[in-house]
Parts: C-alpha cells; structure tokens; sequence
C-alpha cells in the first residue's frame, strides 16, 4: 500500500491519500480521541502524541497537529497508523452512519445556497483536505461549519470572506455575509 501526502493550506494539518475509499460518500469529523470512538481509523490516530484532530473525507485523511508537533516525526507514525488500519481489515467507521447531521432548510434560497456549496466549493475545499458545511441562512447571513485541515487555518477567513462569500453574493442576491459557526 502506498499512501501519498499533500500539504494543505493549514500548515497543523496534513492531507494523507490512502489511493482507496476512505468514506465513499459524506465525512467525519474527530476533534478528540473520546468523539473519535465511533472510528477505529480515528481513534488509532489519536494514540499518536500530537494529533489534535482527525477529519475522514471521501478519499482522504485530513490529520491536525499541535503547535509543539514536527511533522517529521509525526509524519511517518501518521503513516504506519493508516497503513495498519487498513490491513487490519478494521471498518473506518464502527456505525453505518456516514457523513453529519446537516441543518434541514425547506426554503429556495438555502437549497440554492447548498446546491452552489455541493457543486463549487466543497470540491475545492477537499482538495486542500477540508469541509465546509452549510449550518444555516437567516437575515441574510450564511452560517458554515468549517471543517478538516480549513479549521483553523489562518487563510480560511479570506477564503470565507473573498471566496464563498462574493461567489454566493453573485447567485444568491439575497445572502449578504457568510461566517463561520464552531
């Protein structure tokens, strides 16, 4: 097996490409060994000394560091964790439910809103080994979760605010700002 790494715009997290499904379809997110319990894959990372966070996307691992943590020596355990995982044979997920919970939004613009999201900036996203979920739409705000290796990192701002907001802007006449919800 050969699992190839990409920097991603957060210099604390690493994008790791196992060259097979890792979720398929939908995401996780662990921000700690304790929510990582429902995964094998995350909770087998979060043995390892540093690692703060785990995000699972469709064929990616997006692994988060602590500021203390070297990548050079915390790339090749990140490495040895996956690898393991995978001929163990164990599932990525111990429940069947993949992907989270999104916020149910009957009205046009919010399907608008997530068709624009789903189609142009999800898939961009995940190339830098994040996630961006739509929360909510009220008074003219878009609410998203930022998620992955785009938590955190110090140009998700501009992307929020250059980015997905001027494109949403420009489709959507009614969204006025987007901000991150935690």
């Amino acid at each position: 097996m050969f699992i190839q790494t990409e920097p991603t715009p957060n210099p604390a997290s690493l994008k790791f490409l196992p060259g097979r499904d890792v979720l398929g379809d939908g995401t996780a997110q662990f921000g700690d060994a304790a929510s990582a319990a429902r995964s094998p894959l995350a909770a087998r990372l979060f043995r390892i000394e540093g690692v703060t966070a785990v995000f699972l996307g469709s064929d990616f691992i997006s692994v988060s560091k602590t500021d203390g943590a070297d990548w050079q020596v915390l790339k090749p355990m990140v490495l040895g964790a996956i690898m393991d995982h995978y001929t163990a044979g164990e599932p990525i997920l111990a429940t069947e439910s993949v992907g989270e919970a999104e916020a149910v939004a009957d009205s046009p613009i919010a399907s608008q809103i997530k068709e624009l999201l789903d189609t142009r900036v999800r898939p961009a996203v995940a190339q830098d080994g994040g996630d961006i979920i739509f929360h909510d739409f009220r008074d003219g705000v878009v609410y998203l979760h930022m998620r992955g290796a785009c938590h955190g990192c110090p140009s998700s701002t501009a992307t929020l605010k250059h980015g997905i907001e001027n494109l949403l802007r420009y489709y959507v006449p009614e969204v006025e700002a987007v901000e991150a919800v935690m």
